[in-house]
């Protein structure tokens, strides 16, 4: 059973998901503002967590930064709903999802089961991948690159190794979408370019030298001598 945390100051909104939630065969914990979700998010280690944009004492943005410093528990969204601004703003930030409110409780569930799919209840790949400098580490899911760990979110790490595992390969977004995010590619979707920028930037690869945008099709990591 998977342990996920709710923090929204909506009260009758996190009863009715937790319920819903708890029906599901998850172990939820709520939080109904800002700070002590920041609080809840420390004290225990949580496979996701559900958080609201626009909270008092502390807002989703600010939480979502404090959490990235620390941890890279998979964080999902709540955004208001035609705010594209808070959605991306938020995925710039670290967020691995999102979903504008009110949301389906059924399409929360699908969403959190997309996200443990791809993070410790995946199954795990022994072998590690080398390319030059980088190496990427898939059963205990992490990076290193100069022999430096990568600070990177539950999505950024997906992206990484499904790219290196394709070395010197183009790999569409539609591939990237759904083997990374676990959803199919929309139009208009930004999230694999907001990822893949934020990404860049933890490698110290923002003249694209490491990972090249292929105009129209995807991306690839080259091959690092």
């Amino acid at each position: 059973m998977a342990d996920i945390l709710l923090v929204d100051d909506d009260t009758e909104l996190t009863s009715m998901l937790s319920e819903y939630l708890t029906s599901e065969s998850f172990n939820v914990d709520q939080a109904n503002d800002g700070l002590a979700g920041l609080n809840q998010a420390r004290s225990k280690n949580y496979d996701a967590i559900v958080l609201d944009v626009m909270m008092p004492e502390m807002d989703g943005f600010s939480v979502l930064r404090e959490l990235r410093q620390s941890q890279s528990t998979p964080v999902i969204m709540l955004t208001a709903k035609g705010e594209d601004v808070d959605r991306i703003v938020g995925l710039e930030m670290g967020a691995d999802d999102y979903l504008p409110k009110p949301c389906n409780p059924r399409e929360l569930v699908a969403r959190l089961k997309a996200v443990l799919r791809r993070t410790q209840f995946a199954p795990q790949v022994q072998e590690e991948i080398k390319t030059g400098e980088l190496e990427v580490h898939p059963k205990s899911r992490k990076a290193f690159y100069k022999s430096e760990p990568l600070p990177l979110t539950s999505s950024e790490y997906n992206l990484l190794e499904a790219l290196a595992r394709q070395v010197g390969q183009v790999v569409d977004k539609e591939t990237l979408s759904e083997q990374a995010l676990g959803k199919k590619l929309t139009a208009y979707d930004r999230s694999i370019d907001m990822h893949m920028s934020k990404l860049r930037q933890k490698l110290g690869d923002e003249d694209q030298d490491m990972i090249q945008t292929v105009r129209g099709i995807g991306y690839q990591l080259t091959v690092q001598s």
